[in-house]
């Protein structure tokens, strides 16, 4: 016998422990995940009791409801009126759970807890799912430093102090604000400024910390480290403006102690002029105002979904609700109305020299180049369909430019000291071009051959070719449009120039555009930004809306955006404004529906017509037909019409 009752035993405990690791499985559940299986059991629960489909159940289903989604509501009610005499939405539906549960009507009880806690979840979806990026910031940080001295040995970054003796070898992150002592390289600097053209530097150049050292080897003086530093600067520019922006509150919460008040009301006097204490009841199941919970939600989820069949992905579920309050938005230049790369604006040989030989010996040269504008030059030549002419005994030089032999002669490309240190005579140019070029922030590489110049190729971030469109078409929206670029002043005006935007900002740092911004929305004025680099990240917290551009924007930027174009496409920029203009007036439309639908049943339920249950169908019926209006929304599409003007469609 003892044997027997130890295996039954031993199989209860292996079954309960069976059930208790399920248990603990549902429970480490993501949110979501969780809520969805809770949600979908009680409506199972509220269906069953509607139609008594199991009559053997020792009590209504509906109670399943009432306790997986009543008792979340119920006390998370309670606890915001005790704890600080916050009075929501979820207050009159507490009442009118409590009041359905003391007289008998269960199913009406449980259909308003699912309703609410539906709302709830649709809300949960759209919440803020936005981190700070502070992570990703944190980890540019450089980590090391080598200092120099009787020997070269390698420090933590944070122990560097100013005065120190530093040195940098290619590919390594600059551990420290300084200048340079010894050595010559090129800088990709695009972490702070935004710009993605690699800058020359030699003795005497200033460093950030968190550039990237891309060729030459360099010792530097440190001047600011540690907590001084550009990298940490930036870390605390993005903490602070995260910090800053506030969050909507929903609709309904606004409104609950007046729709309390109101509802109590009703109901009292329902009760004094019939006595009859179930009306008093159904008014305030009626009164639950679950199409009202829905009106945003929905909406909203419908708009996002819209938004991401356009390649937005929307991070923050309030973003379009703030989107439609914008009335000036800043754009940064590299990579947003640009495309974030360097790209071949011109040839311009001496005379005798025809543009495809120069462009073919530069190429040529620059063919096992890692330099970014090398790269270019021979992409744009590769897309021309030029032929390669055989180069050898190839040397690179940082900070000036590379070296070639091409068929015996020697062939120099690169700035025009590097030229001139070679003896190479440049010839007199035309000065317009090189003007124009200069002030439009464009980069000059220069070209020899067998000893003699033979012209310069122009390199400069290329426009997108939709930008002046999109610029034009915010601007017809009424809404003012500014340029922030790190690009000295010329530059930038020369950019603002082309795409039409209003007002320019030239020679930005990251603390600059976010001064900037800040002064704008200090005077009242709701500010989008919209950005790509890790130098807009702090900007994009500060705005009360930015955007970032997925696809060339680095993470930081990305984490740090209330919203994302996927695929870097700029033109669906004028489509997004419009639609969230639209969820803005289906929300209107959903709430003015909902509280008129509540007034009609609260009529009705004084007058006796509606009894606690059918007071609650009411409630769907309300509830389903603002969610069919909100997922008109899905569809949407912005579309021109006669005078260029977008409207709906």
């Amino acid at each position: 016998m003892s044997k027997v009752l130890k295996t039954v035993g031993g199989k209860i405990k292996k079954f309960l422990s069976a059930v208790s690791e399920k248990i603990e499985e549902f429970l480490s559940l993501g949110g979501i995940k969780k809520d969805i299986i809770l949600l979908a059991i009680s409506g199972i629960a509220l269906i069953i009791s509607i139609f008594d489909l199991i009559p053997s159940l020792p009590f209504d289903a509906a109670w399943v409801a009432i306790i997986l989604c009543g008792i979340p509501i119920v006390l998370e009610a309670l606890s915001g009126l005790i704890g600080s005499f916050d009075i929501k939405a979820g207050i009159l539906v507490s009442i009118a759970l409590i009041s359905s549960l003391i007289i008998g009507e269960y199913f009406a009880a449980g259909e308003v807890a699912f309703i609410m806690q539906l709302g709830e979840f649709l809300e949960h979806l759209t919440l803020s799912r936005a981190k700070s990026g502070i992570e990703k910031l944190i980890k540019l940080s450089p980590q090391t430093a080598r200092l120099v001295g009787e020997e070269e040995k390698l420090i933590p970054a944070k122990e560097v102090q100013a005065g120190d003796i530093l040195k940098v070898l290619p590919g390594e992150s600059i551990p420290a604000d300084g200048v340079i002592v010894s050595g010559q390289t090129s800088v990709n600097e695009s972490v702070m400024t935004g710009e993605p053209l690699p800058v020359d530097k030699a003795v005497g150049d200033s460093v950030c910390s968190g550039t990237v050292n891309q060729y030459g080897v360099f010792e530097m003086r440190a001047v600011k480290a540690g907590e001084d530093s550009s990298i940490q600067r930036m870390i605390r520019l993005v903490q602070s403006a995260d910090a800053g922006k506030a969050k909507i509150v929903r609709l309904a919460d606004k409104w609950a102690t007046w729709i309390v008040i109101i509802a109590f009301l009703a109901a009292a006097i329902t009760w004094a002029v019939t006595g009859e204490v179930i009306r008093a009841v159904t008014v305030l199941v009626v009164f639950c105002p679950c199409a009202l919970v829905l009106a945003t939600p929905t909406a909203i989820m419908a708009a996002i979904g819209n938004a991401t069949r356009h390649g937005v992905l929307v991070r923050q579920g309030d973003v379009l609700e703030r989107l439609s309050a914008v009335r000036k938005i800043v754009f940064d230049k590299t990579g947003t109305l640009t495309f974030g790369t360097p790209g071949v604006v011109a040839v311009c040989p001496v005379e005798g020299v025809g543009e495809e030989e120069l462009l073919k010996v530069a190429a040529s040269t620059e063919r096992n180049s890692e330099h970014p504008l090398g790269k270019a030059i021979v992409s744009y030549f590769e897309k021309n369909k030029g032929e390669f002419l055989p180069s050898e005994n190839i040397e690179i030089v940082p900070g000036r430019g590379i070296r070639a032999e091409i068929f015996g002669e020697e062939v120099l490309a690169g700035n025009a000291v590097f030229l001139k240190e070679h003896g190479i005579l440049i010839e007199a140019e035309n000065s317009e071009n090189l003007k124009k070029f200069e002030d439009s922030g464009a980069t000059l590489i220069k070209v020899s051959r067998g000893g003699k110049y033979i012209g310069y190729i122009a390199l400069s971030d290329v426009i997108r070719p939709e930008a002046q469109a999109v610029v034009s078409q915010i601007n017809e929206k009424g809404i003012k449009t500014v340029l922030m670029t790190g690009d000295h002043n010329k530059a930038a005006n020369l950019m603002a120039e082309k795409v039409k935007v209003g007002k320019v900002y030239g020679e930005c740092l990251p603390e600059d555009k976010m001064r900037h911004i800040g002064e704008m929305q200090d005077a009242g004025e709701k500010v989008c930004m919209i950005g790509d680099g890790v130098n807009d990240a702090p900007s994009l917290k500060k705005a009360y809306v930015g955007i970032a551009m997925g696809g060339v924007g680095s993470d930081i930027a990305v984490e740090a955006a209330d919203m994302v174009f996927v695929k870097d496409e700029i033109k669906e920029l004028p489509h997004i404004f419009s639609l969230s203009s639209r969820m803005m007036t289906v929300i209107k439309c959903n709430l003015i529906f909902s509280m008129l639908l509540n007034f009609a049943a609260i009529g009705l339920a004084m007058s006796g017509i509606l009894n606690p249950v059918l007071g609650a169908l009411v409630h769907n019926a309300g509830s389903l037909l603002v969610i069919i209006n909100s997922a008109f929304l899905l569809i949407f599409k912005a579309r021109k019409k006669k005078g260029n003007r977008l409207i709906a469609k």
